[in-house]
């Protein structure tokens, strides 16, 4: 008879018949009525009343019966710790039975009764089963460790467990190495501090490396975790760990696998590139990436999602392998999406003929997303690959001749892209495209096409009458459609100012007046204002040469992918976001690829700074981003009252050379061009330096500032002493900056009793040099009539930065991916009150510049750059989530000593 009949009573005072039979004398009714109890708990039902009747049958030789009271007080243990504590006596006593299973098993139930007063009765026995001679008990105990450690992390510090742990490495037995590697990377995620509990050496290495051929495949993968955290001494070793590690490329388990590729990936980045060895092991990468695309499909998307992160890191391993991403009819439509992006990051002038002929071959399938990736596709190809361009304009023109609407529609979307990439090359194809203009209704085709009219106005005779139709339905269409349709129509009266007057008025009227969305009603009222001031500009801003869009837009940052590498084969490299960004509390420790070990001249490396020589063949992540420069735009602005095209429309038609806006022109137009008044950097308020009791009636408070490039230490000097003070003199300390009076002290001669002087001292970075702590400490003597006077002030850091620390994109990204992991320092700026672009804004009023802006997963990124007077760069980051007031700022900077103080200067700026 099976177990089901324990589920099935339905008696009346079911309670006390158990507890009668609990207390049987009969082994059979006793072991009968445990069952009983544990079916009850298991359909929901409260037997917590039995509690010291279970526990009785705690004394019994007989293991099954054992393990059922086991599993009853791991579930009734917490709600009962005063009881539960009559089962510790028994705990120990099994902890020394002499059947091992019995060992083992009081040590697992132990560390999952999570009652804080058992725990120090855990300690004894435990410590006895991480030394017992049993190799099945050693390594259920080192996973005890980990459990007890989640519940008491200082009692496993005290009682010294960790070191036993640490002994658990050099185990004979591979398995209790593989649970000991287990609890201590469990130990170390959840460790506060973020630090590792215990330091991995080379021998302890070479230990797990032994126990990785001989132990289970999830015993595999704990120790290939433990050896990605793992950083060798130098290349030598790291060739060693790969040769090691290699054969574990060819196991059945795909987490052993993936696990194996993510520390052979970690390890490449220290070894020469152009090394034979780096070489034959990317060529050894493949095949197994290529095995695990024949396994299940849900298995295939998690190797995909991996192996989509590895081609962006080293897309050679995978360069021959294109025909494995060719999808197949039954492929599920996640693997098909998956497959079809790594096609695209594969693809070369070697491979494109026959990338392109499959991708067409997409096109024509019958699930409308696929077939959507599969054109746009076609576009990034040809935008990726120059020498295919024609090839793609013409397939995508077949695909436009079969009418599918939503096929026409994309390919309209990418060949917009094609034209921003090769200007002037294949515009003989518009008319063509003119033709689907009654097909299109997505928003982002229709805002496409009208691009390209407005673009190629001067080449489509009837392009009025083509952006008029649009114009019809302007408060109908989508926002993005809407400000399309603005700057086109403004783009083809200033190309063919005669007969498009009407057209240009009538929708800057609707953009202005019955419009109420801000972002079109300000690009309305800007390009209002424009024409009518002065034309020209606005020409000069509406028709300037526009930059060629990036190759690869959609690679993941620099950074993120560096971190993503190292959790391959974890559920972060599926999410493709860091483990922070999706598992509440985790310790914000990021785990990044170390710095490639390249040999580089000395003389190549300039030694103030941290930029290194541009590159051209630099990955176009941040080199992508949409450059913000903050434009102040009035919060409200009324609708104008008179025609102001008519002045601009008439300078705009005539021959003459255009005059310039007039100076009175500074209301709205001054705010937008730049006409507003020099921005202050910020300076902090006067401190008191030298109380007068310290200064023999001397006072001085001061504060410094950075005016046009020139660093001022500005004093207010108060005499409260009863004689005049005269003959004023003053000397900087050598300090870490090299700060020194550029000229004499300026003070009113003699400065009398009760009166008080303003003065502006600038000071010069050319004198002596001197580490000084902290780093911004100045030591200054002041002399007078009186005495010698010395006091010590705090510079803020943000004087320090110079005007010219504008980096350029391409150097800023080689010189982000270049400073060492262990360069980057995290701060969080609190209660920040700004947006983006105040904080923007006010950043570059002191010197800070933002290289790039990005939206990633709802929060701004921002990455900015500032250079010392000493000629050392510091590279920003700041994560802003709107809505929280907390900003996260990370600094990469080789020169650590001046972290804090450019922290400081942020926090001090932004909440000025």
């Amino acid at each position: 008879m099976t177990d089901s009949k324990y589920f099935t009573t339905t008696k009346k005072g079911e309670i006390f018949e158990l507890k009668s039979e609990l207390n049987s004398d009969k082994k059979e009714k006793k072991r009968e009525a445990v069952k009983k109890v544990i079916a009850s708990m298991t359909v929901g039902k409260d037997v917590s009343a039995l509690f010291p009747d279970v526990v009785n049958c705690m004394q019994t030789d007989n293991l099954e019966l054992k393990k059922l009271v086991y599993l009853y007080l791991m579930n009734y243990a917490k709600s009962n710790p005063d009881m539960a504590i009559m089962a510790v006596n028994t705990f120990v006593k099994d902890c020394e039975d002499p059947n091992p299973l019995i060992r083992a098993l009081a040590v697992r139930t132990m560390g999952c009764i999570r009652v804080e007063k058992i725990t120090e009765y855990l300690c004894e026995p435990l410590r006895k089963c991480l030394r017992d001679e049993d190799p099945y008990v050693r390594k259920t105990a080192a996973v005890c460790v980990a459990k007890l450690y989640d519940i008491n992390a200082q009692l496993v510090d005290d009682q010294g467990f960790l070191e036993q742990l640490k002994e658990l490495l050099s185990d004979s037995n591979p398995m209790v190495v593989a649970n000991a590697v287990a609890a201590l990377s469990e130990m170390n995620e959840a460790s506060i501090t973020g630090s590792p509990l215990i330091e991995m050496n080379s021998q302890t290495i070479n230990k797990l490396l032994t126990a990785l051929n001989e132990c289970t495949e999830w015993g595999q993968v704990f120790i290939l975790d433990s050896l990605a955290n793992y950083s060798p001494k130098d290349d030598r070793e790291a060739q060693s760990i790969c040769e090691r590690i290699t054969p574990r490329l060819a196991h059945a388990n795909a987490a052993v696998v993936l696990s194996a590729i993510k520390v052979l990936m970690k390890l490449m980045e220290m070894l020469p590139t152009d090394s034979d060895f780096v070489t034959t092991l990317t060529k050894k990468l493949a095949p197994p990436l290529v095995t695990l695309l024949s396994t299940e499909p849900e298995v295939q998307y998690v190797a995909l999602r991996n192996i989509n992160l590895i081609v962006q890191k080293r897309p050679d391993i995978l360069k021959h392998e294109m025909k494995v991403f060719f999808v197949k009819y039954n492929d599920p439509i996640y693997v098909k999406l998956e497959k079809l992006d790594i096609m695209i990051r594969l693809a070369s002038q070697a491979n494109i003929a026959q990338v392109l002929s499959e991708l067409k071959e997409y096109a024509t399938e019958v699930d409308v997303d696929f077939v959507r990736k599969a054109v746009r596709a076609i576009g990034r190809c040809a935008i990726k690959v120059e020498q295919s361009a024609e090839r793609c304009v013409s397939t995508l023109l077949d695909l436009i001749q079969t009418k599918v609407n939503y096929v026409v529609q994309e390919a309209i979307v990418v060949i917009k892209d094609i034209f921003r990439k090769y200007p002037n090359k294949y515009e003989s194809i518009i008319s063509l495209l003119c033709e689907n203009l009654d097909t299109l209704d997505e928003p982002e085709a229709r805002a496409s096409m009208i691009w390209i009219i407005g673009e190629y106005a001067e080449r489509i005779d009837n392009a009025d009458e083509l952006l008029e139709s649009f114009l019809e339905g302007f408060h109908d269409e989508n926002t993005q459609v809407q400000l399309q349709l603005l700057t086109a129509i403004v783009k083809l009266f200033l190309k063919r100012p005669t007969d498009t007057q009407e057209l240009v008025q009538q929708v800057l009227s609707l953009a202005t007046q019955d419009s109420d969305n801000p972002d079109l009603r300000d690009r309305g009222f800007i390009y209002w204002r424009l024409l009518s001031t002065d034309p020209g500009a606005a020409k000069d801003v509406v028709l300037a040469e526009k930059p060629l869009i990036s190759e690869e837009t959609d690679l993941l940052e620099p950074t993120l992918l560096d971190e993503l590498v190292c959790h391959i084969s974890s559920l972060a490299s599926v999410y493709h976001k860091p483990p922070n960004a999706f598992v509440e509390g985790r310790p914000g420790l990021r785990k990044s690829l170390p710095a490639r070990n390249e040999n580089t001249s000395a003389s190549n490396v300039p030694q103030a700074a941290v930029i290194p020589a541009p590159q051209e063949s630099l990955i176009g992540d941040l080199l992508s981003m949409d450059l913000t420069t903050p434009a102040v735009v009035p919060t409200s602005v009324q609708p104008p009252s008179v025609d102001l095209l008519a002045s601009g429309l008439d300078s705009l038609l005539t021959t003459s050379d255009l005059p310039a806006a007039s100076s009175s022109n500074t209301g709205l137009l001054g705010d937008i061009f730049g006409f507003t008044p020099t921005p202050v950097s910020y300076s902090p308020p006067k401190q008191l330096w030298l109380p007068s009791e310290n200064g023999k009636g001397l006072e001085i408070m001061g504060t410094f500032s950075r005016k046009n490039g020139q660093i001022s230490m500005d004093m207010t000097l108060k005499n409260k002493a009863m004689q005049p003070m005269s003959g004023f003199a003053i000397q900087l300390n050598k300090n870490s900056f090299g700060l020194t009076p550029a000229r004499p002290l300026q003070v009113l001669n003699p400065l009398l009793p009760t009166a008080s002087y303003e003065t502006s001292l600038s000071l010069a970075t050319t004198g002596l040099v001197q580490r000084m702590e902290p780093i911004t400490n100045l030591q200054v003597a002041i002399k007078n009539n009186i005495d010698v006077l010395y006091y010590a002030c705090i510079i803020p850091m943000n004087v320090f930065f110079i005007e010219d620390g504008q980096m350029d994109k391409r150097v800023f990204l080689k010189t982000w991916k270049d400073i060492p992991a262990e360069n980057e320092v995290q701060f969080t700026l609190k209660n920040v009150l700004c947006n983006t672009e105040a904080i923007v804004l006010k950043m570059s009023q002191n010197n800070v510049f933002t290289i790039a802006k990005r939206h990633v997963e709802g929060q701004d990124m921002l990455y900015q750059s500032l250079k010392l007077t000493n000629g050392n760069w510091v590279l920003n980051e700041l994560k802003i989530q709107p809505g929280n007031p907390n900003i996260t700022l990370s600094l990469k900077l080789l020169a650590m000593e001046v972290a804090q103080g450019v922290f400081q200067a942020y926090d001090a700026i932004l909440h000025s």
